[in-house]
């Protein structure tokens, strides 16, 4: 146990836990306010702007894919999807979960410092530097895992769905609540996918991974990063598949150097084992020449 946690009893404890949640609930409502004061902006400008032409990443393809022939159009200046609703409430409780999802991704670096200042004084001088550091890349790869989310995998797979057609006499009519759970889902799911290397880096600690299971078992992780690529982004085309894959594999590669190297005493019990033998085998060799 840390220094600073001695004396404190079990209610202590219990007292210091209540005001961390009592913060955390504070802050989280604090941005669910001002989430849903700015929704219609946020709404017009970032929600539902893979519904329009003009939104970035279609820029990119466009300009990368506009040379080659056989890859996606993506310079369709007219490409709009229209969002609508059917049911009666759902507009508004959409209003109100998405400010507090929204709310919860902008307080998640203040909840994991919540959780940093109640855990830490049970540390000593070297864990905390560890957590801290966990705790930063945590949030950051959280963050970036979001981001590749919504500017990359949703966009993609929302375009494809949407222009999807089984039949020309069949007109997609997209919800507004289909829409969001689709957004929300894949944002959120790139979020925890990117925690892998934190993963890898905590099973290593605990000795339950090291570096030759990413070397042993790379060819599978390839076919399987290709099949989940496939699944989120269901196009036919070997472009769309890449620019989900490579993400992915590099998110594999990195947690490749999170973990610790397989330990060095096995290689040298191989090595004293393969010297055994050949020991054995010796004398055998020296009587059948005589």
């Amino acid at each position: 146990m840390g220094e600073s946690n001695e004396g404190m009893t079990f209610w202590d404890h219990l007292e210091e836990l209540r005001w961390t949640l009592v913060r955390s609930i504070i802050a989280l409502f604090v941005f669910a306010i001002i989430a849903f004061a700015l929704m219609p902006y946020i709404y017009d400008s970032w929600i539902m702007g893979a519904t329009r032409a003009d939104f970035v990443l279609y820029k990119y393809l466009c300009y990368a894919t506009s040379a080659i022939p056989f890859l996606p159009d993506f310079c369709d200046d007219t490409f709009h999807i229209k969002i609508i609703n059917y049911n009666l409430t759902s507009q508004f409780f959409r209003h109100m979960t998405t400010s507090f999802w929204l709310a919860l991704i902008l307080t998640f670096p203040y909840l994991v410092f919540e959780i940093w200042r109640f855990v830490s004084p049970a540390l000593y001088a070297s864990e905390r530097k560890s957590i801290r550091w966990v705790a930063l890349f945590g949030t950051g790869m959280f963050f970036v895992g979001c981001a590749v989310g919504y500017f990359l995998v949703f966009p993609m797979t929302f375009r494809f769905l949407a222009t999807y057609q089984l039949s020309e006499m069949i007109e997609n009519t997209i919800s507004l609540d289909s829409y969001m759970d689709n957004f929300l889902i894949l944002i959120f799911i790139m979020g925890i996918v990117f925690e892998l290397p934190l993963v890898s880096w905590l099973l290593s600690q605990l000795g339950l991974l090291n570096r030759s299971f990413f070397k042993k078992f790379r060819r599978h992780a390839i076919v399987g990063l290709l099949v989940l690529s496939a699944f989120i982004t269901p196009s036919s085309d070997p472009f769309t598949l890449s620019v989900v894959f490579i993400p992915l594999y590099l998110l594999f590669e990195l947690s490749r150097f999170m973990v610790k190297p397989a330990p060095k005493e096995t290689d040298e019990d191989e090595e004293d084992e393969e010297e055994e033998e050949l020991d054995e085998d010796t004398p055998d060799i020296q009587i059948e020449s005589k």
